[in-house]
């Protein structure tokens, strides 16, 4: 599928502009998921359930077009296409957490049609978390983790982390609601043992000593 032409605001201002490359629906969402490193065309449609085939094609090569993103194959025996952020996308991760900031008086109760997945509370605990290190993360819907502090790179996967972790949180997905709400800070769910820290990292000492009551 060629790209479609790009439409524009013309307007000769940097938000318009902005807007012309990621406005369209679908877009940011889908560089939500590329922070998580290169993605298969499958795996991005099950992660981004609501999006038909032909809408996540078109909006993929719209990225490409606009190099925000690159489609790659990786090498056998995976033999797949695989689809990644450019540098320029990366630069797109400050404005989701500041959308995702904004958004928190958003997001309410859990609606009965509202999908859900891990990963998708890894930016919310990302901007809760200060310093750098590799962190894996347990809810009751899965396993992720975060590489806290990534200028490049992956900032978030699927899984166990990749080796030896800075730190690991288990807690439950009314607790991590609560954090992606602003309702709870993440030091007050330590605090009040509803995340329960492990590791001896620099981050899980920060974690546990942050959360110490005075």
């Amino acid at each position: 599928m060629p790209p479609r032409a790009r439409r524009s605001y013309d307007q000769y201002c940097s938000a318009a502009r902005a807007l012309d490359a990621v406005g369209d629906r679908w877009t940011l969402l889908i560089v939500r998921e590329l922070l998580a490193g290169p993605r298969r065309y499958t795996d991005l449609h099950a992660d981004l359930p609501g999006v038909s085939t032909d809408v996540l094609a078109s909006r993929l090569k719209d990225m490409e077009r606009d190099g925000l993103a690159t489609r790659r194959r990786l090498p056998p025996p995976g033999a797949a296409y695989v689809y990644e952020l450019t540098a320029r996308g990366r630069e797109l991760l400050p404005v989701l957490q500041a959308l995702g900031a904004w958004g928190q008086a958003e997001l309410g109760e859990r609606r009965p049609t509202d999908a859900v997945r891990a990963h998708w509370f890894a930016l919310p605990l990302l901007r809760a978390l200060e310093g750098e290190g590799l962190v894996e993360v347990l809810l009751e819907e899965g396993q992720f983790h975060l590489h806290v502090g990534a200028e490049q790179g992956p900032v978030y996967g699927d899984g166990p982390a990749p080796g030896d972790p800075d730190a690991r949180l288990g807690l439950d997905t009314d607790t991590c609601t609560a954090i992606s709400r602003g309702e709870l800070t993440l030091a007050d769910a330590v605090r009040a043992g509803r995340v329960e820290v492990t590791g001896d990292g620099a981050l899980a000492k920060a974690l546990r000593e942050g959360s110490e009551i005075p």
